[in-house]
């Protein structure tokens, strides 16, 4: 079942903005947090719905697709405790692109200006690309661990829900995203920039000099400039141009902007 994170907020402030009573609201409240729980559901389908309306089915149905291809899950209580922080921290008034941002330390103009790269959040969540913490995200909400805010700008805050993963009382397991069995080319330079240096240490340690540089005219961490893992993925690249600047993990418009042609500088300086 395909949907995202700006189905539920769309869905959401449709109901909030209505004229409708609020015993109205609150109804449609409940058949939409339904409706998620069943698109997120590892169980049977068949017998979900057939609960929905009452009646029980004593043993799977062996044709949904649940039951045909059992849904992956992992272990995502870590994950949620970093991402439910992050909401915490920033008083539940920042949407899930931010959110995003923050958890995985990109120093954007809207990061810098709230003071979010102080946070003890801020770049935590690397471990996660931007599409697998949209996916926790989402979970999150359909799970009732978070909520939108009704000012129809997409916040994000805490429910009662989440107290017991935020303070480690509960585990919390989701639903693996599927991914297509060929992986994505910026991923797979992403995965080998990990991997030892092998003849980029050079590039590395002169991309290392130049980022402390900037950091202490700054006055920042280092790391708010740039991740380790992003100056490894440079070295490996060796990007000569904006564009391949662009497809480095770690590196949005704003860094692009005020960074990329410092970088290529360094990187060339290098070769020579």
């Amino acid at each position: 079942m395909a949907y995202g994170l700006q189905d539920l907020f769309n869905l959401l402030y449709l109901i909030d903005s209505s004229e409708s009573e609020p015993a109205r609201k609150a109804i449609e409240r409940r058949k939409l947090d339904a409706l998620l729980a069943y698109c997120e559901v590892t169980d049977c389908r068949r017998q979900v719905l057939l609960r929905y309306f009452g009646e029980e089915m004593p043993a799977p149905c062996g044709n949904c697709d649940t039951c045909l291809e059992p849904a992956a899950t992992w272990d995502a209580t870590t994950a949620a405790q970093k991402a439910l922080s992050a909401v915490h921290r920033t008083g539940g008034r920042f949407g899930a692109l931010h959110l995003i941002d923050l958890l995985r330390g990109e120093a954007t103009e809207k990061v810098l200006r709230h003071g979010h790269d102080k946070l003890p959040t801020f770049g935590v969540g690397t471990e996660l690309d931007l599409r697998g913490w949209r996916n926790v995200f989402r979970q999150l909400v359909a799970r009732g661990c978070l909520k939108t805010d009704l000012d129809g700008y997409n916040t994000l805050a805490l429910t009662p829900r989440a107290w017991p993963v935020l303070k480690g009382e509960e585990r919390l397991a989701l639903r693996e995203e599927r991914k297509s069995a060929k992986k994505t080319k910026k991923r797979r330079v992403s995965e080998e920039a990990a991997a030892p240096l092998f003849g980029h240490e050079a590039r590395f340690e002169a991309l290392r000099a130049w980022r402390m540089k900037v950091a202490r005219a700054r006055g920042v961490a280092p790391y708010v400039v740039f991740h380790d893992r992003t100056l490894r993925e440079l070295a490996a690249r060796n990007p000569s141009t904006l564009e391949e600047l662009a497809g480095i993990t770690g590196i949005g418009e704003q860094k692009l902007k005020h960074y990329g042609n410092a970088v290529l500088k360094v990187l060339k300086g290098v070769e020579a």
